[in-house]
């Protein structure tokens, strides 16, 4: 991991921390990560990709880890965090007019509205855990989520400023990250008030994943108690404000190269109706250059590390074809 360069980029208004590794001359790869994570959730891809002749470039994403967390909600929207990678292309691919993206969770949400705003600048990408949600323009994203599940779902749990990091405040970022962390459960998420994920008792024992050591552990750990956890949660604030800022895009397809890569065992692909989508067609329809789709048996929401040297592969075999 010392090999790894560290660097503070200006860019879209904002000073954002990036980890690089490659060389200056090697193709792309622009890393995005999620919820609650940071650039070194990509620490095994940024090695092996690097090692195989990639230039591996993953930020710190708005409002977590050493990059800045303005202060407003409305700092958050979709335009703000495609611009800040716009930004940041500028200052460390300068002479590069496309590049390769791999994203998850959050990031795989950004991916995919980078690849609807600027299509130019994205060569292919590999997208995991988090499908493309096509615009519904009935109705907004939190009430339909509302509908669906109820109050306690963690999205809309997520939505009134302050509450839920006052309950994280109480239980300690440490327990947080544990429970979020070792969740795998194939199914809807809730967050009862008083009470742990899906309603576990906040005592209950939680002991990390074999993917997840405790080194890494407190690395996440050391980040988000210096950082906290509002940065994060602000995207989830910006759901409905994301629905009415993108209404000229209902309707449009992805027109990139992808390859999308999701574990059965995920929360994603059991709920929302996430298997449904792909299979009736709906995916490949909204994303019509869907080349390959991979759903990894036995494997939960953190694939990118669950599976480390099987999505490394998965990587470098689709950005081989361009």
């Amino acid at each position: 991991m010392d090999s790894i360069e560290h660097r503070t980029i200006h860019a879209n208004g904002i000073t954002m921390h990036v980890a690089i590794k490659g060389s200056e001359n090697a193709p792309v790869i622009l890393f995005l990560h999620g919820f609650p994570e940071s650039w070194y959730s990509w620490r095994y891809q940024i090695l092996a990709l690097s090692s195989l002749g990639y230039r591996s470039v993953a930020p710190d994403l708005r409002g977590y880890g050493d990059t800045d967390a303005p202060a407003e909600i409305t700092s958050y929207t979709c335009f703000h965090l495609v611009g800040d990678l716009i930004g940041l292309l500028d200052v460390v691919a300068p002479n590069e007019d496309k590049v390769f993206v791999v994203a998850h969770d959050w990031g795989a949400i950004i991916a995919w509205y980078m690849c609807l705003f600027r299509p130019d600048r994205v060569k292919a990408l590999v997208n995991t855990s988090v499908l493309f949600i096509p615009r519904n323009p009935e109705r907004k994203f939190v009430e339909t989520l509302r509908t669906l599940y109820g109050d306690d779902y963690y999205m809309c749990r997520f939505q009134e400023p302050g509450v839920i990091e006052a309950e994280y405040a109480e239980r300690g970022t440490e327990r947080v990250l544990k429970e979020l962390l070792t969740h795998r459960v194939a199914g809807p998420l809730f967050l009862p008030k008083g009470k742990g994920l899906n309603g576990a008792p906040l005592d209950a024992p939680l002991v990390l994943p074999s993917w997840l050591s405790e080194e890494d552990f407190k690395y996440y750990t050391n980040k988000f108690e210096q950082k906290g956890f509002t940065g994060g949660l602000n995207y989830y604030r910006n759901l409905d404000r994301n629905w009415e800022l993108t209404a000229p895009w209902t309707g449009a397809q992805v027109t990139v190269p992808v390859k999308f890569i999701i574990g059965d065992g995920d929360l994603t692909y059991n709920s929302l109706g996430g298997k449904d989508y792909i299979d009736s067609g709906g995916f490949k329809r909204d994303v019509p250059f869907l080349e390959e789709l991979v759903v990894m048996e036995g494997v939960g929401h953190f694939l990118n590390q669950e599976r480390a040297d099987e999505i490394n592969k998965h990587i470098y075999d689709f950005f081989q074809k361009f």
